[in-house]
Order: C-alpha cells, then structure tokens, then sequence
C-alpha cells in the first residue's frame, strides 16, 4: 500500500492562502503524475490540478486558474498545492494521488480546507 500523506489544511479567510504539500515514497515520485483532487460535502471528487513527473505538463481545473499552483519539490519529494486568493466554494477535502504505469492510482487520507466568508 503506498503512502501518500497530505498536510497544510486549515481554517481561513475568503481571500487568504494555503499551501498543502503531499509527501509520497520516492520511487512513486520520480515516475508518477501527480494531481490534487477536492471533494465538497454532497458533491463528486474533482480534479483541482496536476503535474507530469517531468514537469513539462501542467493543468488546472478552471475555477483555479489564475489563483492555484501545484508544484513538485524534487529534493523533498513532495507535490506542493499554493492556494491564493481562497472563496468559500474552495472548502472540501482535499486529496492527492499518483498515477504511473508500473502501478495501481495511490490516493492520501486527504486534508480539509475551510474557507470562511
């Protein structure tokens, strides 16, 4: 089972910032795309963002464009989630996951990201 752990969640101000980081086993790193989803209460899990394990590719969803920034830190072997300027509609669990072709998807626990109004 690999482990994925996701942490920097919390509780903020519509407009405020986050960072999450998701620490995945190095041998997952180096092959994996990487990709943040959210899921709202009541609503299906989305995909917020992902990045190619070399970099070149990058997607957002659209209702993140411009404010979120995923990001992969090859010395610590994390995958970086910058939230700015946060609404109320960001609030979910946020989730990342590995996806390569030498194994199965991984997901983490997940972290909750609040956004007060």
């Amino acid at each position: 089972q690999v482990q994925l752990v996701e942490s920097g969640g919390g509780l903020v101000q519509a407009g405020g910032s986050l960072r999450l980081s998701c620490t995945v086993p190095r041998n997952i790193f180096v092959d994996s795309t990487m990709s943040w989803h959210r899921q709202a209460p009541g609503k299906q899990r989305e995909l917020v963002a992902d990045i190619s394990s070399d970099d070149k590719r990058i997607n957002y969803a659209d209702s993140v464009k411009g404010r979120f920034s995923i990001s992969r830190d090859k010395a610590k072997n994390t995958v970086d989630l910058q939230m700015t300027s946060l609404k109320p509609e960001d609030t979910a669990v946020y989730y990342c996951k590995a996806v390569s072709i030498w194994r199965v998807p991984s997901w983490g626990q997940g972290t909750q990201v609040t956004v007060s109004s």
